[in-house]
């Protein structure tokens, strides 16, 4: 029986140098934000290479939702899937996707600000996700009677191996030091849009230094992070450390 892993993201997360750090093993399968074509249908949100998107992935939602609850594409034991909390507008949620083990992946806002703003014209706090993380964390804590795990990414970059292995143990798999090590370059389960967003990731070959010194945001980027910070506080509140 496959483990579905959904870690719920929002961008600038850390979330594809975590879904390398899972793809590293060598029981897992990983997908990459499987419901982005479907996002860029529904919003019509001028993304870089929204057409090639769209043009490259199934872009129904409930379709989406079936595939990634059926079989493992490779029959692979564990199903790392990234997902961008953000894109779920559309008629499908967290709880249609019962079968899967649902974990939050969370980050400063002022930080999210920083590195998503210096990549788009601008920058929204819904293009963050954090409130659409509290919406899915809280439905998901009512249903398991207990907190889903969260990681934060300044943790993880502060000591890969003592907060990954923490994290596995709560999704219910072995800890594999495999996954503080991975191969530079692209890969074939990327999305199209790798080459356009995944520069520093194709570059690495493991995590990063942790997030060191204040950011500086100018006025509209610094109301966006102060948004979406008591939503942050909020996951960070079960966030696990090392």
């Amino acid at each position: 029986m496959t483990i579905r892993i959904a870690m719920w993201s929002g961008p600038r997360n850390l979330s594809t140098a975590m879904m390398r750090s899972f793809g590293s093993r060598s029981d897992t399968f990983v997908s990459d934000e499987p419901f982005y074509g479907a996002y860029l249908k529904a919003t019509g949100d001028l993304q870089p290479m929204a057409d090639q998107v769209m043009a490259s992935m199934d872009c129904d939602w409930a379709s989406v939702a079936r595939t990634m609850a059926g079989p493992c594409p490779t029959g692979a034991p564990i199903w790392y899937q990234k997902h961008m909390a953000h894109h779920m507008v559309g008629p499908i949620a967290h709880d249609d996707l019962p079968s899967l083990t649902h974990a939050f992946l969370i980050r400063d806002p002022a930080r999210v600000v920083a590195s998503y703003a210096a990549k788009r014209v601008a920058v929204r706090p819904d293009h963050l996700g954090v409130e659409r993380q509290v919406e899915f964390f809280e439905r998901e804590a009512d249903r398991l009677g207990r907190a889903p795990p969260v990681v934060d990414s300044a943790d993880i970059l502060a000591n890969p191996e003592g907060v990954l292995s923490r994290l596995c143990r709560e999704i219910g798999i072995e800890w594999d030091p495999a996954m503080l090590l991975w191969q530079a370059g692209l890969r074939e389960t990327d999305g199209i849009w790798a080459s356009h967003w995944y520069d520093a990731v194709a570059a690495s070959t493991g995590f990063g230094p942790p997030d060191q010194g204040q950011v500086e945001l100018d006025d509209d980027a610094r109301r966006v992070a102060d948004t979406c910070r008591p939503y942050y506080e909020r996951l960070a509140e079960h966030r696990i450390t090392a």
